[in-house]
């Protein structure tokens, strides 16, 4: 067991299935030793959760959990990208945050901390990065949160 499949086992953290893109594009691209993974959204076995405004019909903490969410796909795409061996993931190199929230709002930080939390709790030093986070007035399918990825590998 690789010590990144070890840290999720005793956190309890379950990979999800790397979805599908679901228009014309890739989920991920690999360019010299980085994989850029396409924005994530709040889907969980097929079913979207977390829909709605931060802010309005959501809180932070339920933000701060969609971002987590987003952040598990993530992971589930770059696992994808190296063949399942996520100890080939040297380092997280930055993390674009997206937060559907009310005029007004701004812990857009806060609720994209679910992700940010997420990749230093499975990547240990590896998984600090650089990032933004910001709030839209809407994103697909309603989704409350959408993230996406810069991640360094070993070829």
């Amino acid at each position: 067991m690789s010590s990144v499949e070890k840290r999720l086992t005793e956190k309890g953290i379950i990979l999800p299935a790397a979805a599908a893109p679901a228009a014309n594009y890739v989920p991920y691209v690999i360019s010299g030793n980085q994989i850029f993974v396409s924005g994530q959204i709040t889907v969980d076995n097929g079913e979207l959760k977390h829909l709605g405004r931060v802010g309005d019909t959501l809180t932070i903490e339920e933000g701060y959990e969609a971002a987590k969410l987003c952040g598990l796909n993530l992971i589930a795409q770059a696992n994808a990208a190296c063949g399942g061996d996520l100890d080939r993931i040297t380092r997280v190199v930055k993390l674009g945050g997206f937060v559907q929230c009310t005029d007004g709002f701004t812990d857009h930080p806060k609720v994209i901390n679910g992700a940010s939390d997420l990749m230093v709790e499975v990547f240990a030093d590896a998984g600090k990065h650089a990032r933004f986070a910001v709030g839209v007035p809407a994103l697909p399918l309603g989704v409350s949160v959408e993230v996406d990825a810069i991640f360094e590998f070993k070829n």
